[in-house]
């Protein structure tokens, strides 16, 4: 399902920085971040194979895109693979509120997701949904991003779910502790994006079954279903400096053989 927190043109050093969780089976075919060399856009992402899509992707450009699922009772079989989303933008010209508003015809195609599209070089960054303020089928919905931390996890942008609220506080707190100093990816990573503590049952938000709910509510998911395992399988930290220096660190379980989490990192400088 996902989880992401970003602070955005809020920090002396990065107009941004990004945590990213992203939940599936562990069954799933997945690649691990890396240059897509059969693109013809410089795209960095992992790669979800069944679909062909990512989750977060980025670009030499400056352009950023990623992706949450809204967490819904029922979804449709027939619908398009919202992993398409991020490289549509990725792949396009188009500046993220055009975007937007080009999307809303296409929304209804998909199942609930939520969408932030973003380029460093113009400071400019747009959220979107296919479902409205109050989660309404068919109620497309665009906000521009406003500087400062947000948090998106499986309902509208900032909505106040307890593993939202939490990460929000860690993510303060960890970047607290470097001031105005460079932030170690790596360190912050491991402090805050294996979190496993659940939610108080109160504190769900009703939408599934309570089990479901309760399995999906840590920052960092893992739990045993009838179709397998389902949890992170990747967590994603990146920054970007005022210079335009991109780090992109990326941990990521290895399914196969040795079933290992293994870890690597991409830098490189937006071209203008």
């Amino acid at each position: 399902m996902c989880i992401v927190a970003f602070l955005w043109q809020a920090h002396p050093l990065y107009p941004l920085i990004l945590l990213n969780n992203r939940d599936e089976y562990h069954n799933r075919a997945t690649k691990a971040a890396s240059w897509w060399e059969d693109s013809e856009t410089e795209i960095l992402g992992g790669r979800d194979e069944l679909g062909g899509g990512t989750w977060l992707g980025c670009c030499r450009d400056g352009r950023i895109a990623f992706l949450t699922n809204v967490l819904e009772p029922h979804t449709s079989p027939r619908a398009r693979t919202r992993g398409e989303l991020p490289l549509l933008f990725l792949k396009s010209r188009k500046s993220p509120r055009e975007f937007a508003e080009e999307l809303k015809t296409e929304g209804e195609y998909y199942n609930g997701f939520n969408l932030v599209v973003g380029d460093i070089e113009t400071k400019s960054m747009v959220y979107m949904s296919n479902r409205g303020p109050k989660a309404e089928a068919g109620k497309f919905y665009i906000q521009e991003v406003k500087p400062g931390l947000h948090v998106l996890c499986n309902a509208q942008l900032d909505s106040p779910w307890h593993k939202s609220e939490r990460l929000r506080v860690r993510f303060q707190q960890e970047l607290a502790k470097y001031g105005e100093k460079p932030v170690s990816l790596s360190h912050i990573a491991g402090a805050i994006m294996k979190d496993s503590v659940k939610s108080p049952p109160a504190l769900l938000p009703h939408i599934c079954s309570p089990d479901w709910e309760l399995s999906l509510s840590p920052i960092f998911v893992h739990c045993q279903t009838a179709l397998g395992v389902y949890g992170t399988r990747s967590i994603t930290a990146l920054s970007v400096t005022w210079s335009g220096e991109v780090s992109f660190y990326e941990m990521y379980l290895d399914v196969g053989s040795t079933n290992a989490w293994k870890d690597h990192l991409f830098t490189f400088y937006i071209q203008h």
